[in-house]
């Protein structure tokens, strides 16, 4: 049987277009979608993140049934342990997971970090790979996504979005990046246009998802 994914989704009503963690068309199956009441890109989106109140992350892991866990963003990294051990299914907090593997292969200096809000993305989110805090770069605040997402606005302009991201990259990548990290879970929609722009390969939430379980994901999402 196809498997099927839950994600733990935050408090918002910005649009979840294909390719989004939290939108039906990522998958090859209808996600469970648990909708964390307060949770608020305001409360997660911080640089202490030990200051998140997971108990309602906790509380929605046992109505979860999916084959596999992820939450809606990518902040709650720090969380990761914590949680995994709450349950018996995979989880997957962040795609910040992955600098497991990347970090074996790619140097602080080879990888880009792309977040939502660099300010904020720091050594406490990354774990046992303080030493990447130098590779996030980050969505500036005059940049279409990050204003729909932090002001949890109705209208999506996906080709907008798309272009200021890759022009984002574009104009600071240097000869000695090999590989980008969609730590945003609400970037892989644009993972097409990042690639064309910057010829480099991309990991996000969705190659992780596929990567643990797979063919969860919508095979247009696939690595």
């Amino acid at each position: 049987m196809t498997p099927r994914v839950t994600v733990l989704q935050l408090d918002t009503d910005f649009p979840r277009i294909a390719g989004d963690v939290a939108s039906p068309e990522s998958y090859s199956r209808a996600p469970q979608i648990i909708r964390i009441a307060g949770a608020s890109v305001g409360r997660i989106v911080t640089n202490r993140p030990q200051d998140i109140d997971i108990a309602p992350f906790e509380e929605a892991l046992s109505a979860a049934n999916g084959d596999v866990i992820v939450t809606s963003c990518g902040f709650l990294s720090y969380w990761q342990g914590h949680l995994a051990a709450l349950t018996d299914r995979p989880f997957i907090s962040s795609a910040l997971v992955a600098l497991d593997r990347l970090s074996q292969r790619y140097s602080p200096d080879a990888l880009r970090i792309l977040t939502f809000d660099a300010n904020s993305l720091n050594a406490a989110h990354l774990g046992a790979h303080k030493a990447y805090t130098g590779s996030i770069i980050g969505l500036n605040e005059r940049q279409h996504l990050r204003q729909v997402i932090s002001g949890n606005m109705a209208n999506l302009d996906a080709d907008k979005a798309g272009l200021q991201i890759a022009e984002r990259l574009i104009t600071s990548q240097t000869r000695a990046h090999a590989h980008i990290l969609l730590e945003c879970i609400n970037l892989p929609p644009y993972r097409a246009a990042i690639q064309a722009a910057t010829n480099l390969p991309v990991t996000d939430i969705l190659t992780q998802i596929e990567a643990t379980c797979p063919g969860a994901v919508a095979p247009q999402f696939r690595a």
